[in-house]
Formats: structure tokens, sequence, C-alpha cells
């Protein structure tokens, strides 16, 4: 079923507010990806705070045309089935999610992906992004490594403190015998 004018318009408006809050929108050729992996995806991208489209490339061209940022982007990949994935909080998230995907789903293909400034990158960019820590992962890894020196600090502290503790019950046990 064709969409109207009215319709057209709508998602070239819903695409580029997308682009525009996204801070990478990554692009991945879908062709012979069954129906109900395709429903999985949006779910393990919605999870993740990803937005999954499958929007025709002209209306999506369109919509980058429309935008200030993205006005210079390069279309050309833009061709075939594709999907787009949009994340606002995370810039690699929606490459991680396409990328966990593509290992049970090899149907999914990189093409590329556009940059909230405008910029397309490749498909090996794209991988490479994906094999990132997401921001939770660094996080955590950041704390992990702030606490480090300081639980050390603690543990030799209190060595210390055991270890004259120590002594003294030592001392303790030797009177009462």
């Amino acid at each position: 079923m064709a969409l109207t004018k009215e319709k057209k318009n709508e998602v070239v408006k819903d695409v580029a507010d997308l682009v525009t809050t996204s801070k990478l929108t990554v692009v991945a050729e879908y062709k012979g990806t069954p129906v109900k992996a395709m429903q999985a995806l949006r779910r393990q991208a919605r999870d993740n705070g990803t937005k999954v489209l499958v929007v025709k490339n002209r209306l999506v061209i369109k919509a980058l045309q429309n935008n200030e940022a993205t006005k210079q982007t390069d279309t050309a990949a833009l061709t075939g089935m594709l999907l787009y994935a949009f994340n606002a909080e995370d810039e690699v998230a929606p490459a991680q999610v396409l990328a966990t995907f593509a290992k049970t789903q090899p149907t999914l293909q990189f093409v590329g992906a556009i940059t909230a400034e405008g910029t397309f990158i490749g498909a090996d960019d794209v991988k490479a992004l994906a094999a990132l820590p997401s921001k939770e992962q660094l996080r955590s890894m950041l704390v992990g490594t702030l606490a480090a020196p300081l639980s050390g600090f603690i543990n030799v502290m209190t060595g210390n403190v055991r270890g004259v503790l120590n002594v003294l019950s030592a001392r303790a046990d030797a009177l009462g015998q």
C-alpha cells in the first residue's frame, strides 16, 4: 500500500528528528532476514534504548537534506533494503545491538553510519565501534580503576592494625599460660 503525501511528509519529519537527536545513526542491509528475527531485533534494540526503523531510502535522504547538520552527507551508499538504528544517549549502542544480532543472523550486514555532524562512516568503522565497550561498561571500569588504590590503601592500613592485634593476642595467650 502506497503512502499518502501527508504520511510521507510525516515520516520525513520523524526521521529528521531521529537523525538530529541521535548521536549515531547506523545503517544496515537486512535482505533475507526473517520477519520474526526483525521483531526480535526491535525488542533487543528497544531494551538498549535504540530505535530500529525500516524506511524508504529516498525518504531518509530527503530527511537528511532537510536537516542543516546532515545536508552535505554522502548518501551514495543508501541503496537496497536498509534499516536504520537510532540512539540519542549512546554513540555505540546502535552498532552494538546490530552487531550482536548479526552474530545469529548473518543476513544483516553493516552499510555504514551517519554521525550527528553529518559525516558518513564506512562499515568497517561501524564494526570497530561495535567492538567498543558500552558507556555502562566504561563507567564500571572507571569506578574499578579509581577504587583499586583506595582499597589497596585500606588493606595496608588494616594490615598494620591486624598485626598489632595479633601480637597483643599472642602476648595475652603467653601471659595466660
